[in-house]
């Protein structure tokens, strides 16, 4: 027992007292909740507690399941307007029997991660958005950024059950005590060191980076004996909940940057289709809040992505993300691309001559020694 512990229940109504949208917000998020621990208790049983493989095709797969979990424990209370998912092309409507609410709900009820056949850890993302008027939300309403966000975070399923948030005063994690059937604070006020000693990226899609992303990995992988002057892990898990979280305990940076095809290929590649950034509105802009509320700093690589306009529904965007100090690094070293200042200077008269040299196979040079 947790006799004298703070719940999640407590902690909402302590956190949210005196605000106009306190009552409503909090008891959304405790439907969250509730959802989440049903799903923590279908993802435990793994593959004991879903139908044969063939059903999944059918629907009857986790993310299916969870889904519809989500779904009926929000849509019944009165607080959500409208629902939204990347799983469904447009936003959920209401059953008509049901009252409309205040918010926005946009969720991912399991992400979209190829570890989960791995049996690693995944997880569920959720934000949640004012509605203003009183109309059914159309796909527009939902098209709000980031800093819009009245409630946002996720729950991770692994050894144990976390959900952490924040509803703009820090971020919290909460642990399920499951004799209990509790979410019970305990990791206050979560904190990201300003520099951080972990880089989480697909290293396999190196081709596909932009030059600054290249340069500063390059200068992570070089250890104490390169330009930081110190050694960095670089790791990778395909599941964006179980890297962000860590980055909020131990700090470091996560990134799915924007890709672009190989100039250097002898044959164009196509960027993979694997290779595509996270789902702006249910995917990027949580875990976005989520960081800055821990002293962190999110970002698309030139600019603050909670601020960027969502332009559709499942609308995707680069994210970069975690220690103040590395972010803005990583930012900086965009803008010194873009503005030229990272391109070595190459003499057309002095350096070496070949039809077979990069530059000559993509034609000349632009101004002083800016490839194209």
């Amino acid at each position: 027992m947790h006799l004298g512990r703070t719940t999640l229940s407590k902690f909402l109504i302590e956190e949210l007292r005196g605000g106009s949208e306190a009552p409503d917000l909090g008891a959304l998020l405790v439907d969250v909740a509730a959802a989440v621990k049903a799903i923590a208790a279908m993802a435990g049983k793994g593959a004991l507690g879903l139908p044969p493989p063939g059903a999944e095709t059918a629907g009857g797969g986790l993310e299916h399941l969870a889904r519809q979990t989500l779904l009926q424990a929000c849509e019944w209370g009165g607080l959500v307007a409208g629902m939204a998912t990347p799983a469904l092309e447009a936003p959920y409507a209401l059953p008509p029997q049901y009252r409309r609410g205040p918010f926005l709900l946009l969720f991912e009820a399991i992400e979209d991660s190829g570890d989960r056949v791995g049996n690693a850890a995944v997880g569920t993302l959720f934000s949640v958005l004012r509605h203003a008027g009183e109309a059914v939300p159309q796909a527009e309403a939902f098209l709000q950024p980031g800093v819009r966000q009245l409630a946002a975070g996720y729950a991770i399923y692994g050894p144990a059950t976390m959900l952490v948030l924040t509803v703009g005063r820090g971020t919290h994690g909460f642990t399920l005590d499951r004799e209990v059937g509790n979410f019970i604070l305990t990791h206050p006020d979560l904190r990201i060191p300003a520099e951080g000693g972990e880089c989480a990226i697909d290293a396999s899609h190196e081709r596909f980076w932009e030059p600054p992303l290249r340069r500063y990995v390059r200068e992570c992988k070089a250890g104490r004996a390169g330009e930081r002057g110190r050694a960095f892990s670089l790791r990778w898990i395909d599941s964006t909940v179980a890297a962000v979280h860590r980055v909020l305990t131990v700090g470091g940076v996560f990134m799915v940057p924007r890709m672009r095809a190989d100039p250097d290929a002898p044959v164009d590649e196509a960027v993979p289709q694997d290779t595509l950034p996270l789902h702006q509105l249910c995917g990027v802009n949580p875990v976005a809040w989520l960081v800055e509320q821990a002293g962190g700093r999110a970002s698309t690589g030139r600019g603050r992505v909670l601020e960027v306009e969502p332009k559709a529904l499942h609308a995707r965007v680069p994210l970069i993300l975690g220690s103040c100090d590395e972010i803005e690094r990583i930012e900086r070293y965009h803008a010194e691309h873009d503005s030229g200042a990272d391109e070595a200077y190459v003499s057309p008269l002095f350096n070496q001559r070949s039809l077979y040299r990069a530059e000559a196979r993509r034609g000349p040079s632009r101004g002083f020694g800016r490839q194209p």
